[in-house]
């Protein structure tokens, strides 16, 4: 998966960043030997995720992986954090590549945990939450959410000014709520609604969320507020379109289904 791969990886949710290039914000920076501590984290085992995946991958596929991880091991012999991070991120986009997306999160978040910086924790958080579509068992999709949410709470430290990364928490919330409160991501829109009236990456997600249970007008009133504030956004006529076709509004659905083909 190479830069425009890693692109397509988070077209589907609000956060455009600059993934693994584009963004400078950073604090401090890990020692590349830190890569080597084991991936595990809320009772599922990174490492226990590849043993099960390479099972499962075709001869060609698993030669490639077995080759990546020697780089891997050599270069963190070497102790050069940025050879070990290049690693790392080869690693992540061949997992992605077969399909395997909790494991190409598991190394995209060791990825963000050496540069620390807003936009590799992005590229974590986006990873995790395609994981959590993909995935079908609880135990995964719980895995999944909860690292896609450190990852965006990261993200937010780092640059606590770009609104993108606590919506795209909210979003995650929506696609896995909690038991004890399954209207929480309705409720921090809302408050991030009052805080920031002007972000169209807020009525977005409203919008998103209204399309996924069906309230079409709702859906159309938050996603035209969005198109009005930012018509530059490449997401928002995709979401208008499946809106007025929901709405049964055949006229506005191929005007922004248009909109949305040329971006």
């Amino acid at each position: 998966m190479g830069k425009p791969q890693y692109l397509a990886l988070t077209s589907a949710f609000v956060l455009f960043a600059g993934l693994y290039f584009g963004f400078s914000t950073k604090t401090s920076h890990p020692k590349a030997e830190e890569a080597t501590r084991p991936m595990s984290r809320d009772g599922i085992s990174a490492e226990s995720l590849v043993a099960e995946a390479k099972s499962r991958l075709s001869a060609s596929q698993l030669e490639s992986i077995l080759q990546l991880e020697t780089d891997l091991s050599t270069e963190k012999q070497g102790n050069i954090e940025k050879k070990v991070v290049d690693a790392l991120k080869t690693l992540s986009s061949k997992w992605y590549e077969v399909g395997e997306i909790p494991i190409a999160g598991a190394y995209a978040e060791q990825v963000a945990e050496m540069e620390n910086t807003d936009s590799s924790w992005s590229v974590a958080g986006g990873t995790f939450y395609n994981g959590l579509i993909a995935a079908k068992e609880p135990v995964l999709r719980d895995y999944c959410a909860s690292h896609a949410i450190k990852a965006f709470e990261q993200a937010s430290l780092v640059n606590p000014q770009k609104v993108e990364h606590r919506v795209n928490i909210a979003l995650i919330y929506a696609e896995n709520p909690p038991a004890d409160n399954p209207m929480k991501a309705v409720l921090m829109l809302r408050e991030l609604e009052a805080k920031h009236p002007d972000n169209p990456s807020v009525y977005n997600a409203l919008g998103r969320l209204a399309i996924k249970t069906g309230q079409w007008q709702r859906a159309i009133d938050r996603l035209e507020k969005a198109y009005s504030l930012d018509p530059k956004n490449p997401n928002t006529p995709c979401l208008l379109a499946k809106a007025y076709e929901g709405a049964d509004n055949t006229t506005k659905a191929n005007e922004f289904a248009r909109k949305c083909n040329q971006k």
